[in-house]
């Protein structure tokens, strides 16, 4: 009698221990670390700078009384040029309005355009003249200068696609992290700030030394006699002596 009690017994702690085992089993379902893509906290990377090609445009407006330049209309198309030759990857395209009220002004403009062009540096052969008609014959017809050059981008900003309070359906809520538009306005003003896009990449190759500046500098350390340089007009500048 004793004995089939203590196999009952057994049994029962048998069958306890295997169903605790089933449950603590059932709480790990897979062995692989389930990760999801999130949003990076650095805004370099968030927000990029990109360098890819864009476009630079002016416009110049043209009466149908009178053809050619402003004396200011002159000094920008004489700046692009001047662009032209330092960035510009493609040919400048003069964009002269046709079958307007003003088109034989916009002509003669066109010609004194060229040659302006030409007298900043840039070649005949990169001109290029597009004519074109205007949807809006209400608008006064206008010609535009344009020409593709490299350029440093980031952005578009504006973007939120998450909430930016407290949110349940934001994961991520309570651990502190920025909002996805921080710091895009402050890339995007740098892009636009960078004279060459090339510095994104490698630095420019140095410059050679001023010589004659050196030699005069040289000579002076060979004799022993101080290399600094004396300003005299230093003193004009001064309002007071305070501090001596």
């Amino acid at each position: 009698m004793t004995k089939t009690i203590d196999r009952r017994r057994n049994l029962r702690i048998a069958l306890a221990l295997a169903g605790l085992s089933v449950m603590l089993g059932a709480c790990n379902t897979t062995g692989d670390v389930v990760t999801t893509q999130t949003v990076p906290t650095d805004y370099r990377m968030r927000h990029p700078i990109a360098v890819q090609e864009a476009k630079r445009s002016i416009v110049i407006f043209v009466g149908k009384a009178r053809g050619g330049l402003s004396t200011a209309q002159h000094a920008d198309v004489m700046g692009i040029a001047q662009d032209w030759v330092r960035e510009g990857t493609g040919s400048v395209v003069v964009d002269v309005p046709i079958d307007t009220t003003n088109s034989r002004a916009a002509g003669a403009t066109y010609r004194e355009i060229r040659a302006v062009l030409g007298s900043g540096g840039v070649p005949s052969r990169a001109i290029v003249q597009h004519p074109y008609r205007p949807e809006d014959p209400a608008l006064l017809p206008t010609i535009r200068l344009s020409y593709s050059r490299i350029a440093a981008v980031a952005g578009p900003c504006g973007l939120w696609p998450e909430d930016m309070g407290p949110s349940i359906l934001d994961p991520g809520y309570n651990e502190n992290r920025p909002y996805f538009n921080l710091g895009c306005a402050t890339q995007r003003n740098l892009a636009a700030m960078i004279d060459n896009p090339a510095d994104l990449e490698q630095p420019r190759a140095e410059t050679p030394a001023y010589t004659a500046r050196r030699d005069i500098a040289f000579d002076r350390y060979r004799k022993g006699t101080t290399t600094a340089t004396t300003y005299p007009e230093a003193e004009k500048a001064k309002l007071s002596d305070t501090g001596k």
